[in-house]
């Protein structure tokens, strides 16, 4: 399943950190991309490359001024549009229809959404009806749709691997 996660929104002023951990928790948890839409955070970009040289893997950061573009041609190769809002359908009723899809590209919005994506979207999901975190519910979506298993991904050219430990840290160089 190929998995790309579009950030709609950045506020310069705060968005920074939470941005860089939309991407983390995007490549930890499956996907292979991320994309920015209206943004070009040079910083966000380093720290998440820093990440993968150190810890593996191909994820991608990119970025787009087009993103209503973006998201209509993803729909016209074959892929689906997931929108994670606090408005949308609980997820637990949809998610075993997703684990069937190929190619979904999952939006994440920064401040107030656009109405076109609720539009565009194939799914509107919530994995609450309250309000809360982007980077939460990007995580709680990706746990759900990968059922877990996102847990035991391998991610090439590693530099070192984190040992599971029930106290203290272990790390090893690969």
């Amino acid at each position: 399943m190929e998995i790309v996660v579009l950030r709609l929104g950045h506020r310069l002023s705060r968005d920074k950190r939470v941005s860089t951990h939309v991407a983390l928790v995007a490549r930890a948890f499956g996907a292979k991309e991320i994309i920015f839409a209206n943004i070009y955070e040079k910083e966000i970009e380093e720290r998440v490359k820093r990440v993968c040289e150190i810890f593996g893997g191909k994820f991608q950061v990119n970025s787009t001024e087009k993103p209503r573009e973006l998201v209509l041609e993803w729909r016209k190769k074959g892929g689906v549009v997931v929108h994670l809002t606090m408005y949308g359908v609980p997820l637990l009723e949809k998610v075993n229809e997703l684990r069937e899809e190929k190619k979904i590209m999952v939006v994440v919005g920064a401040e107030k959404v656009p109405g076109w994506v609720y539009e565009v979207s194939d799914y509107n999901i919530s994995v609450t009806n309250q309000p809360h975190s982007e980077i939460a519910a990007l995580a709680v979506f990706l746990d759900r749709l990968f059922d877990g298993r996102e847990i035991y991904f391998k991610y090439p050219n590693a530099k070192v691997k984190i040992l599971p430990s029930e106290k203290g840290k272990k790390v090893i160089a690969i």
